[in-house]
């Protein structure tokens, strides 16, 4: 199902780019394997949504390294959400994978997860998607170009045809047209 993990050199292109052709590639991260199907780009500098806009701090430390590292956080105090570090290092921008199509590692996936009546609420969100594949602040950094935890091409493209929307589930900036998903993806988060 899965062909190459994506080199270091695709994230470090503009971020909107990247957010855009993370589409269709899969999460992997040990047995669970997802086709992202959502993503949102978060520009660092003007945006004033990015987590980075206010500049380097022990917590956005990761998004001003190198591009291709996770960056996973808190929100609202219950969920963890991953962001991908994309552009050249020292630019702030990041993107946030919101939703995923499972592929493999299912039954592994609604243990983790037995809230999910159906397989598309495994993960349809950025909360639901880091539970369902065990993903923690602890992969904070994490290089997603080795180990267990990294993105791969797909063995077989898929022809898919991107919506682009405002972002959603944010206060500031939530006009600009920067959410990205697969039209028509059942998966993606409501």
């Amino acid at each position: 199902m899965t062909g190459p993990v994506l080199p270091r050199g695709f994230y470090a292109r503009d971020t909107v780019t990247v957010s855009r052709e993370l589409l269709g590639n899969i999460l992997v991260h040990g047995p669970a394997e997802g086709i992202i199907v959502e993503t949102e780009a978060y520009l660092g500098g003007d945006d004033l949504a990015a987590h980075s806009a206010a500049g380097i701090t022990n917590r956005t430390r990761v998004i001003f390294g190198p591009p291709g590292h996770a960056y996973v956080y808190l929100s609202y105090g219950m969920h963890e959400c991953m962001n991908i570090v994309a552009g050249p290092e020292g630019t702030g921008g990041c993107v946030l994978i919101r939703a995923l199509e499972p592929v493999a590692g299912l039954d592994l996936m609604r243990a983790r997860r037995p809230a999910a009546k159906t397989d598309r609420e495994l993960t349809s969100g950025p909360g639901k998607l880091t539970k369902a594949m065990a993903i923690t602040r602890a992969h904070y950094g994490a290089d997603l170009t080795t180990g267990d935890l990294t993105v791969h091409s797909p063995a077989h493209v898929r022809e898919i045809e991107i919506e682009v929307t405002p972002r959603i589930g944010i206060s500031k900036c939530e006009d600009w047209p920067l959410r990205f998903l697969i039209r028509g993806n059942p998966f993606v988060s409501r």
